[in-house]
Order: structure tokens, then sequence, then C-alpha cells
């Protein structure tokens, strides 16, 4: 399965910036688009494991419960 790299914009806006076979390749041009200085502080940059960029796409817009909070 490839790594899939997205720009998520506000309002649940994706843009698929790139494809990598290893997840080595897709962090390090992840990490370097995030230190561009055009990228707008709105956006985040992701990176998703899936088999089609559908997939990371239902991925990437489903809502996770909240972490624990300390004590738990």
């Amino acid at each position: 399965m490839p790594y899939y790299v997205y720009a998520v914009k506000p309002f649940a806006q994706l843009e698929k910036l790139a494809e990598f076979d290893a997840f080595k390749d897709a962090s390090a041009h992840a990490k370097a688009l995030r230190q561009a200085p055009q990228v707008d502080t709105a956006t985040r940059i992701k990176v998703m494991f899936a088999d089609t960029p559908l997939a990371a796409e239902d991925l990437l817009l489903q809502v996770r419960p909240p972490g624990p909070s300390g004590d738990e």
C-alpha cells in the first residue's frame, strides 16, 4: 500500500500532493513541505497509509475521539 501526502485545508478541503511507496520518503517530503514558507498556517500537511487515494481521504475526514486526558 502506498503512502499519500495531503494538504488538509479549512472546511475539510483535501489536496493530494504526492504518493510514495516508502514511509521514509513520504515523511521527508511532508516535513519539507511543512517548512516551506508558502504553506498557509491553516493548512496541515498529513501522511496517510491507504490502499487508494479515496480510502486515504476517507481516513483523513474521520472524526477521532480525543485521547486520555491525564489521570485516566
